[in-house]
């Protein structure tokens, strides 16, 4: 009886252990789901998205998206990168369609013709290599590539040497959209590579800017598919992009606004000065994030 009675308490003790664990990862379970559906309420997070939205609007609206590099790393400061990434896309896809139809016919096909198949592979490099590639020294080595790039224009025309300016062939423009496809796949940091080569293609602002947003709208859109595969539109991310969204057009209204009362001489110094400046902020974001 004894042996019956002890038999008994361990069965039943074993029985309670396991409905409790159970029911402990059905809360866990409850309450990540529940995060994954809620919309971000935190003010501070509005507080730098807002302002991030805008920029990056104005910087593809008006200058070729150089500045909208930064807006990931400011939202960077209040949730993940990977996150504020997945946050920003919808939103770029927006951005996208109110700056095609700004630029419309405006764009020089026979760069996209080259551009547009060599950023493909670069996304489907960032989508096999997402979960080993070390993005630290990817913005770093961006960052140095972009300020020697600048260093050395604005040094020979301080030397006054500036009297040709030399054009970049095919094979350069596929390297620059190749790696701006994949830059762009792990931080939306696209921008650099194209802003190098088109600077040396003998475009004019309107031709630069327009062919730009249609190389990005192309890639953002694609980048869609693997965003969503890789389970980075979970319900909190969707219901804050649809939150920032309208914020969209403002920014890419005030970037046009911007390019249409401006010179070629001030937009082209803005741009280099625009590059120059985010691949200080690359190079800082590799080498902090090593």
């Amino acid at each position: 009886m004894f042996l019956l009675i002890r038999l008994f308490k361990h069965e039943l003790a074993s029985a309670i252990r396991q409905q409790t664990g159970a029911d402990a990862q059905f809360l866990i379970f409850s309450a990540h789901t529940e995060r994954a559906s809620t919309l971000i309420t935190d003010a501070v997070f509005y507080f730098a998205a807002v302002p991030a939205v805008i920029l990056f609007g104005i910087a593809k609206g008006g200058f070729g998206s150089g500045l909208g590099i930064l807006a990931v790393p400011v939202i960077a400061m209040v949730v993940s990168p990977v996150q504020a990434a997945a946050i920003l896309l919808p939103i770029l896809c927006v951005m996208d369609l109110v700056g095609l139809w700004a630029y419309r016919g405006k764009w020089i096909w026979p760069e996209l013709r080259i551009l547009l198949p060599a950023s493909l592979i670069g996304i489907i490099a960032g989508t096999l290599l997402f979960e080993y590639m070390n993005p630290a020294r990817l913005r770093l080595l961006l960052g140095v590539v972009a300020v020697a790039f600048t260093v050395h224009h604005f040094l020979q025309a301080y030397l006054n040497k500036v009297t040709e300016q030399k054009l970049f062939g095919p094979a350069l423009g596929m390297g620059a959209a190749t790696l701006a496809g994949l830059t762009s796949f792990i931080a939306h940091a696209g921008g650099p590579p194209i802003t190098m080569y088109l600077l040396h293609r003998g475009i004019n602002r309107t031709q630069f800017v327009a062919t730009t947003v249609v190389f990005f709208a192309v890639v953002n859109y694609v980048k869609l598919a693997p965003y969503a595969w890789l389970g980075q539109f979970d319900a909190s991310n969707l219901k804050t992009s649809l939150v920032l969204a309208p914020l969209a057009p403002i920014g890419i209204g005030m970037g046009v606004w911007l390019h249409n009362r401006v010179t070629d001489r001030f937009f082209f110094r803005a741009a280099y000065t625009i590059l120059f400046i985010v691949g200080l902020k690359l190079m800082y974001d590799g080498i902090t994030g090593l």
